[in-house]
């Protein structure tokens, strides 16, 4: 891989050589800037056009440096590749090419191909104790993991979606190095890593880009995080940019999931990081690009991205599965069956449909093909955003996650886990942050006043008992134990089942229709790529149905095959079908 050049890598320190660093911000509001080194030298920068600032100095690997602003501030570098302590300190000079690859020729893994397993770094112990479960997630199936974000955060615990330092791997889990490791032992196990990379807001604590780059951000635009990031600016966007490069390029990663599109809601900046990505990235190379957008933009999955978790069917699932419609679950409360139905034929179920607000969200889906959704049952968020974070085996019956689980893991979109899911694991996975003072306090409250809206928590006493973010007793809660136990073996047997007959056959499959066939039961049918029909019957309702099976059965979650028991579920091949749909969906 090159040396970067402030031409092409312009934010942060850039080691020209061995021996040699160029320093480089974008401070537009400050009238003098400088370089200071821990050892005690203080050098000043040169003003560039367009607010840069910009020295190069003798400086090794490992310097330690901030920036001071004006002779009055000292801060982080905006851009550090790793900071000493935390958020607040000082930034380190990182040598992007000591690691020495022991797998520099793995290309990574066709999309459809994908079996993600969503984890948390710090909840495992640090990216060594990550690596320890690489042998056994690819033994059961598993091709992909995905990281919960990595940037510098304050303190020491916190999910990541309070990164302030989107360039510098957090401290606490390990080195730059260690990172590098695990993805280098993952890859020789052949499986591909994923990061969860958060562009559309910083941290409440640790951010200084404000007091001297107040262009960053847009005053007249307001996220529920503070003023929105201006990415009409060349000099943001290519702070991003850049960033997801180097995550891809340096760190080798294989894809990026993006958080919250939504609230960046610059469909323009998204298409050019695709592009981006697409034109610097060896072509040989498989690199995954998946979203999380509220604003159901089918168009962004067209081209340019390969996918979106489709929360709007975990919704429908999770509605049908627990009887739950507090909050965001009201939208799925009436008909859920129906929504399911057409989640499983056209991808989105919010299409341009009115939400319980009276907006219309979502765009026309049908067109996409299957593998552009992401399908889970529980991830990060659906766990950790219910007040105790139960997880969803303790709120459903078994029968029926097993049904569900035969669902997510044969259907043709792309499943995805979470941590603890194979193995039902009993311990909650918690919202957990290291603020303290005022603003460890406001977090404590708006943590419990966001479950007002739900009927178990609308008595303030029971609020007062939901976890405190805060406490390090909540982060240590949300470990889980892996112990397996039929759960898991189900879980090994349906992606042995998916390996052979469905993922060889995912290019050019298509959605066939859903039928309805009962309030809790569907009906759904694919065509696969070499034509054969794959038809999944689901039913979370304790009624039973006649309904024929593919000529084929792959899988029966019941004994009884010829009908359609409560909660079952059914998985069957048809050798190649002409038909189009099998019944009516909404």
């Amino acid at each position: 891989m090159p040396l970067r050049t402030l031409e092409t890598w312009p934010h942060g320190a850039t080691m020209l050589d061995a021996e040699h660093t160029r320093f480089a911000l974008w401070a537009p509001d400050a009238f003098s800037v400088s370089v200071e080194l821990q050892e005690g030298a203080s050098v000043a920068m040169l003003p560039q056009a367009d607010g840069w600032f910009v020295v190069e100095l003798p400086c090794l690997a490992g310097t330690r440096y901030r920036y001071n602003i004006d002779g009055k501030r000292d801060v982080p570098d905006p851009a550090s590749r790793a900071q000493a302590l935390d958020v607040h300190g000082w930034s380190l000079v990182v040598d992007p090419l000591a690691y020495q690859w022991r797998h520099e020729h793995w290309q990574g893994r066709p999309w459809h191909q994908a079996v993600i397993y969503e984890l948390h770094v710090g909840a495992l112990g640090g990216y060594s104790q990550v690596e320890k479960h690489l042998p056994r997630l690819a033994e059961l199936g598993v091709t992909a993991i995905e990281l919960m974000p990595l940037a510098q955060f304050p303190g020491e615990r916190n999910w990541g979606y309070d990164g302030v330092l989107p360039y510098a791997p957090h401290a606490t889990y390990g080195s730059g190095e260690q990172l590098k490791q695990l993805i280098d032992r993952a890859h020789e196990l052949g499986l591909a890593v994923i990061l969860d990379v958060v562009y559309n807001h910083f941290g409440p604590d640790g951010n200084y880009l404000g007091q001297y780059a107040k262009g960053f951000f847009r005053e007249d635009v307001h996220t529920p995080w503070g003023a929105g990031i201006d990415f009409d600016r060349r000099e943001v966007r290519d702070f991003f940019l850049d960033n997801a490069l180097m995550w891809l390029l340096e760190y080798r990663f294989d894809g990026l999931r993006l958080d919250a599109v939504h609230a960046i809601d610059n469909p323009q900046f998204l298409k050019e990081l695709a592009h981006r990505v697409r034109q610097q990235v060896d072509p040989a190379r498989h690199v995954w690009l998946v979203l999380e957008n509220e604003f159901n933009q089918a168009n962004l999955l067209e081209e340019d991205f390969d996918a979106q978790w489709n929360d709007d069917g975990h919704n429908a699932l999770h509605v049908l599965l627990t009887g739950e419609t507090d909050a965001y679950y009201r939208d799925f409360a009436e008909d859920p069956t129906a929504k399911l139905a057409r989640c499983l034929s056209e991808g989105f179920v919010y299409q341009g449909h009115p939400t319980r607000h009276g907006h219309a969200r979502g765009e026309r889906s049908g067109h996409l093909p299957p593998s552009a959704f992401v399908l889970f049952l529980q991830n990060h968020d659906q766990i950790g955003n219910r007040a105790l974070g139960e997880r969803l085996h303790q709120l459903c019956s078994p029968e029926a996650l097993r049904a569900a689980t035969t669902l997510l893991l044969m259907s043709p979109m792309i499943p995805l886990m979470f941590m603890g899911d194979e193995v039902n694991a009993s311990e909650p996975f918690l919202f957990f942050t290291d603020h303290h003072g005022e603003l460890a306090e406001a977090v404590r409250e708006g943590r419990r006043n966001e479950f007002s809206e739900f009927a178990a928590f609308q008595d303030p006493e029971r609020r007062e008992r939901i976890p405190d973010p805060n406490a390090e007793s909540t982060f240590h809660q949300s470990t889980p134990t892996f112990t397996e136990n039929p759960h898991t073996e189900l879980y090994r047997q349906l992606l042995r089942l998916r390996q052979r007959h469905i993922v060889p056959h995912l290019p050019g499959s298509m959605a066939l229709g859903a039928q309805v066939l009962g309030p809790g039961a569907v009906s759904a049918r694919w065509r696969l790529g070499n034509g054969e029909v794959l038809q999944i019957d689901l039913n979370l309702s304790q009624a039973t149905f006649k309904h024929p099976v593919g000529s084929h059965l792959l899988f029966a979650s019941d004994t009884d095959h010829a009908l359609l028991t409560p909660f079952c579920a059914r998985v069957s091949l048809t050798p190649g079908d002409t038909s189009s749909s099998v019944g009516e969906h909404s």
